[in-house]
């Protein structure tokens, strides 16, 4: 679940025509404590959320069904206001990946020196 905390709204003078009537957001995404991740973004909003609220938010093709129009260009969407959220001391996220294993080296094939005879 990606959760962020809205900042602000975003005033546009032209918009597509599928936007029309809904809302766009500054938010601020953050982890599962609370802390800031990454840089604001902006993400459409069918929802009406305020500044302040907690929201939930999705990116891709799944941003653009949130809406009322489903062909809408949008890349971020709001999906849900969150009411409360916490998060339990005991849990810990899952680890970073780390990086990628070395490739195995391919190993080749060494070709006699000698020929073969043909049997007759």
């Amino acid at each position: 679940m990606q959760l962020a905390k809205v900042l602000g709204t975003v005033v546009a003078e032209t918009k597509h025509e599928a936007l029309v009537g809904v809302k766009l957001l500054v938010i601020q995404p953050h982890d599962h404590t609370g802390a800031p991740d990454g840089p604001p973004i902006v993400a459409a909003d069918a929802l009406q959320a305020g500044t302040g609220d907690t929201i939930q938010w999705v990116t891709g093709r799944e941003a653009a069904l949130a809406l009322p129009s489903t062909y809408t260009p949008v890349d971020c969407a709001v999906v849900a206001i969150v009411d409360e959220f916490w998060s339990d001391p005991n849990v810990q996220p899952p680890p970073e990946p780390g990086p990628a294993p070395a490739p195995k080296p391919k190993r080749t094939r060494k070709r006699s020196t000698t020929t073969r005879r043909k049997k007759k």
